[in-house]
């Protein structure tokens, strides 16, 4: 038996120079997933590669080449100074921006206090929970239509603001631009909150139950426990909900769509309906293509950012 395994060596070779069989097991599923590695790559790295090669052309489906000869039409980076230059890009950008920082916040706070509320029993909680979650379950689409119908001149929300005021309230709201960005909030609000609750709601009973029955035995109130205790614990979780629904407000898209258009005029067009009207009504697919690479670099950053957060969250004690 010594003699068998002196012949074993350091790097893992087995009797007589093969493979120890943990390296051959390695080596063969290596072998065996590299086609489905190779085909997620492609699937990745291709439409990636193509849209920053159409990006530095004037390429267009109109233009009567082949998106393989768009070389021909090569321009350079004049679709990224024509970006920076765009007035319409830089004001899309601004209202996607305020979209993101009313949002976000609204649905991280509603989601964290419903959490909190739902991490303890109480009559019907399961009730209450499938109702809670049920907007999160409505297709974009049908919910665009749904707060398109509410917030008409007759609709629900001024029937209730009538009767709560007393007078006849006729607010055209999606004709206002003002007012047609807050319906549109509101609706992403309605929509989104729940999946941040649903995502702390999982952080919130992670929470170990004997340091916070510790923190209470030492007198510590429902406040003190929440802010030394719960929230530290649940840092990681926070900066994850956080990070993927900044990164859907960028794309919020079908609601706004179906309620707005983007209009009044221009008022609600976001990044995601600027890019779509670039894309079917102009017809400039060069240029298209620069917007969307350089809102994959501005996701890609709050990605990274992100995942610092995190790693930083996990290393710091609690």
């Amino acid at each position: 038996m010594s003699a068998l395994t002196a012949t074993i060596s350091e790097d893992g070779m087995g009797v007589r120079g093969r493979p120890a069989p943990r390296d051959e097991g390695t080596r063969l599923g290596f072998r065996l997933t590299l086609p489905a590695q190779i085909l997620v790559l492609f699937i990745s790295a291709f439409p990636l590669l193509m849209q920053l090669y159409i990006s530095v052309t004037d390429w267009s489906p109109l233009s009567g080449l082949g998106w393989w000869n768009a070389w021909e039409m090569w321009n350079g980076f004049a679709n990224y100074t024509d970006l920076a230059a765009d007035a319409r890009f830089w004001s899309a950008l601004k209202r996607t921006v305020i979209v993101m920082v009313v949002c976000v916040p609204a649905e991280f706070l509603l989601g964290l206090a419903l959490a909190t509320l739902f991490a303890d029993d109480f009559p019907g909680k399961r009730i209450f929970y499938s109702i809670l979650l049920m907007p999160m379950m409505v297709v974009p689409a049908v919910a665009g239509y749904m707060f398109f119908m509410l917030f008409q001149s007759g609709g629900p929300v001024n029937d209730i603001l009538s009767a709560i005021t007393g007078t006849q309230v006729t607010i055209a709201w999606l004709s206002d631009p003002t007012l047609a960005l807050i319906a549109v909030m509101i609706a992403d609000i309605w929509q989104w909150t729940p999946l941040m609750f649903l995502i702390l709601l999982a952080g919130l009973v992670g929470v170990p139950e004997d340091q916070i029955k510790a923190a209470t035995l030492l007198g510590a109130n429902p406040w003190q426990r929440f802010t030394t205790i719960v929230l530290p614990k649940m840092k990681t979780i926070i900066v994850i909900a956080l990070a993927i629904r900044v990164i859907e407000n960028f794309k919020i898209f079908d609601t706004l769509y179906i309620m707005t258009g983007g209009g009044p005029g221009v008022a609600t067009e976001t990044i995601s309906v600027y890019i779509y009207k670039v894309t079917t009504q102009d017809l400039i697919w060069g240029y298209v293509a620069a917007i969307a690479l350089a809102i994959l670099v501005v996701l890609s950053i709050v990605a990274v950012v992100a995942m610092k957060r995190m790693a930083r969250a996990r290393q710091v004690p609690a």
